[in-house]
């Protein structure tokens, strides 16, 4: 009897795309912000939702790729998966950062600083 055979395993640059891609989907973040985010062009971005690009583990556009996915699922749990509400806080001002944090989203920077906020929002829970 053969043995079914195993789906090959995903991979990790295309899942990474992905979740950047869909994160800015559902935060209904524009492509050319979405470029400033990552440090790379609009058509790069564009690319990128088109399937044609994929986030490159050894580029900086990676590691923005992680943060800006870690910052969606952060907000995520803490708006309980409601996109209205995590557009909100994204485009609001925010006193703490005392900035809006789609603002901030666009340098190093910023968002790390936003990654952190919300980190310790989510330890207070």
């Amino acid at each position: 009897m053969s043995r079914p055979q195993a789906s090959p395993a995903p991979e990790p640059r295309k899942v990474m795309t992905s979740a950047v891609v869909r994160a800015a989907g559902l935060l209904e973040i524009s492509q050319s912000a979405l470029a400033q985010i990552l440090g790379v062009s609009p058509a790069t971005v564009s690319r990128m939702a088109g399937g044609q690009y994929a986030l490159d583990p050894q580029r900086k556009e990676w590691e923005l790729g992680a943060l800006f996915v870690r910052l969606f699922r952060s907000l995520d749990a803490l708006v309980g998966s409601n996109d209205a509400a995590a557009r909100t806080w994204l485009t609001g001002e925010n006193l703490s950062l005392r900035a809006r944090p789609l603002e901030l989203l666009r340098s190093t920077e910023g968002l790390v600083r936003a990654v952190q906020y919300l980190d310790s929002v989510r330890g207070r829970l």
